[in-house]
């Protein structure tokens, strides 16, 4: 779920400005830990631990790193996005001075899986892409490329783990999503919101030679403290980037908040069940 910036997205001269900062932690303090369930599923059924040694493709602010690191996995993420995510990943992983960290020997890296071709990194056996597939037409196009540079830094047989978006009728958060793409109409073209299509991960496996190797489903409910949670962190997944250039950020603000409304509970919070799906691949 990381920003991904439509191209010809002209803003509007009364948009009000985005702050990276701000929205990198709106990112790590509420939305990212939406997906720990996914984590804890697949490294539960790898038995990531001690041993381990795990590649993040996309890895953020490092949220699934420091999980994986709490279990005694060596971690190194990479990431091309936002520099915010990425300084929030170092300040949870990298050791200050004299600060002893199980996460003591992860490295986070700015970039592609292509600048640790200089690191004399051992192999990892498994290489994770957290970010969900299925919510955007050609929001996979990349990740062949991607794959084709990390897998030579995988030993032979390690795992690759794909993650996506359930089906459309088992994610609340499909009728939220379905808002940024209706006000995102005039810039959308061929890359607006599409429904989680059944084979999207082996597709992906594919074509990057990968075989697969086993799959799952894990329930990843979308709760949040309020509105207001709910609003900033959606906003901050990048999916409703399109739809502020087209109109504003306070329409968008209002439309997301009345699309929030059926999933609200009597006590003020915002609770949207989910199902993800991930894909087990093997390196032959």
């Amino acid at each position: 779920m990381t920003p991904t910036l439509v191209r010809q997205n002209l803003p509007r001269a009364d948009a009000r400005p985005r702050v990276e900062g701000s929205r990198a932690r709106d990112w790590s303090e509420i939305q990212e830990r939406m997906l720990v369930p996914l984590y804890e599923a697949v490294y539960a059924r790898l038995g990531v631990g001690p041993g381990t040694r795990l590649l993040g493709l996309g890895c953020g602010s490092g949220l699934a790193l420091l999980m994986a690191a709490s279990r005694g996995a060596v971690v190194t993420g990479v990431d091309t996005g936002c520099a915010e995510r990425l300084d929030l990943a170092r300040e949870r992983l990298l050791p200050r001075s004299g600060d002893a960290r199980p996460a003591a020997a992860a490295r986070i890296v700015e970039g592609s899986p292509r600048d640790l071709r200089h690191a004399r990194v051992p192999a990892f056996g498994l290489v994770t892409v957290f970010e969900p597939v299925g919510c955007r037409a050609g929001d996979a196009e990349g990740l062949g490329e991607l794959l084709a540079e990390a897998v030579p830094f995988a030993g032979r047989g390690a795992a690759v783990v794909l993650a996506g978006w359930g089906p459309p009728e088992r994610c609340a958060t499909t009728s939220v999503l379905r808002v940024a793409a209706r006000l995102a109409e005039p810039l959308r073209g061929p890359r607006g919101w599409r429904p989680a299509h059944r084979d999207d991960l082996e597709e992906v496996a594919g074509r990057a030679g990968l075989r697969p190797d086993g799959s799952g489903r894990v329930a990843c409910p979308f709760g949040y403290a309020d509105v207001d949670s709910a609003v900033r962190g959606l906003l901050s997944t990048g999916l409703f980037d399109a739809a502020i250039g087209a109109t504003d950020r306070a329409q968008v603000d209002k439309e997301v908040t009345e699309a929030l409304h059926p999933h609200r509970r009597p006590d003020g919070t915002v609770w949207m069940p989910n199902v993800f799906r991930y894909l087990i691949a093997r390196v032959p």
